[in-house]
C-alpha cells in the first residue's frame, strides 16, 4: 500500500509542475490504481507534449503554484501565512472532493493541517461521545472543538507520507508535544487501522501503544480487550486493552475522581487529569526539504 501511495504521490508533484490540471491528474492516479505504472507514464507523457507544445524553454523552467493545494503546507508554500480556515483538494483514489481545513501556520514552521481541537467552547462535556457514522464524516466547528472526520484523515494521510503532531496544553498553561513519523490510517472496510513510526518531543509517548489498532467507538467495539473501551472511557479513539492517550474523552477540565475517561495523555498527567486544550494536526514529512 505504501509503495502505491508513493507512486501516486509522485505522480501528482510531476502534473503540478508541468501544470497538468485537476482532471488530468486524476486520470494519472485512477490509471496507475488500476491499470499500472506503465500506462500511468504513456497518459502523463501525453499531457505533457501538450502543455509544453508552443511553449518556450524558459516558460516551462519556472515553477507553477499549484492551483489546487491538496494540505496546508502546499497553502504555505503558495504564500498564505496567516492561520485559519482554508479549502484544500486532497488528491487521493479516494477522493472526497475539497475540504474546509483549519491551517496552523505558526507552530514550528507552519503547514500544518489541523484534524482535530479540544477546548473550552461551550460545548458539553460529552460532546465527543459519539457513534461511528459521526467519526467517519466529521463534526463540530474547524475554529473551536471538531473532528475533521476519518473518511477525510484516509483521504489526506493517503496522499504522500505525514508526521503527526499533538500540541497539549494543562490549566496552568504549561504545553507539551508529540510528534511521530509516517502517520497514515487504513480505509472505512479496514476500520481506520493506525499507523504510525518513531515519537519525539516533550509529552512522552503515549500514543505509540495505539500503533496497529482499529478505530473504535460507543457503537462499534474494535479494541482488544474484553470489555467495550469506547463506552468505558467514553470517546472515539484506537483503542487497544485500552489506553494511554484518550483525547476524545470527556471535557472534564482539569483534575477529576473518574478513571481515564477524560481527555488524557497518561505520560504528561496520568489518569486523573483531564486536557483543557489539545490539538492534532498533520505535515509532510518532507515538508522542510519542500521547503528549503
Amino acid at each position: 500500500m505504501h509503495n502505491l501511495r508513493n507512486i501516486l504521490f509522485v505522480i501528482t508533484l510531476i502534473g503540478q509542475k508541468y501544470g497538468l490540471t485537476s482532471s488530468q491528474n486524476k486520470e494519472l492516479c485512477d490509471v496507475t490504481s488500476s491499470t499500472g505504472l506503465l500506462d500511468s507514464i504513456k497518459v502523463m507523457a501525453s499531457h505533457v507534449k501538450e502543455q509544453l507544445k508552443d511553449k518556450g524553454t524558459s516558460e516551462v523552467a519556472q515553477p507553477i503554484v499549484s492551483p489546487d493545494p491538496t494540505d496546508c503546507a502546499d497553502i504555505l508554500l503558495n504564500g498564505y501565512r496567516s492561520s485559519g480556515g482554508y479549502r484544500i483538494w486532497p488528491k487521493s483514489w479516494m477522493t472526497v472532493g475539497t475540504l474546509n481545513v483549519y491551517c496552523d501556520m505558526e507552530t514550528d514552521g507552519g503547514g500544518w493541517t489541523v484534524i482535530q481541537r479540544r477546548g473550552n467552547y461551550g460545548n458539553p462535556s460529552d460532546y465527543f461521545y459519539k457513534p461511528w457514522k459521526n467519526y467517519k464524516l466529521g463534526f463540530g466547528n474547524i475554529e473551536k472543538d471538531f473532528w475533521l472526520g476519518n473518511d477525510r484523515i484516509f483521504a489526506l494521510t493517503n496522499q504522500r507520507n505525514y508526521m503527526i503532531r499533538f500540541d497539549l496544553k494543562d490549566k496552568e498553561n504549561d504545553t507539551r508535544y508529540a510528534i511521530y513519523q509516517d502517520f497514515w490510517i487504513e480505509n472505512e472496510d479496514y476500520l481506520y487501522c493506525l499507523h504510525i513510526g518513531n515519537y519525539s518531543g516533550d509529552a512522552g509517548n503515549s500514543f505509540g501503544r495505539h500503533n496497529g489498532h482499529n478505530f473504535s467507538t460507543i457503537d462499534k467495539d474494535h479494541d482488544t480487550h474484553e470489555t467495550h473501551c469506547a463506552q468505558t472511557y467514553k470517546g472515539g479513539w484506537w483503542y487497544d486493552r485500552c489506553h494511554e492517550s484518550n483525547l476524545n474523552g470527556l471535557y472534564l477540565n482539569g483534575e477529576h475522581n473518574s478513571y481515564a475517561d477524560g481527555i488524557e495523555w497518561r505520560a504528561w498527567k496520568g489518569y486523573h487529569y483531564s486536557l483543557p486544550q489539545v490539538e492534532m494536526k498533520i505535515r509532510p514529512v518532507e515538508f522542510n526539504i519542500i521547503g528549503n
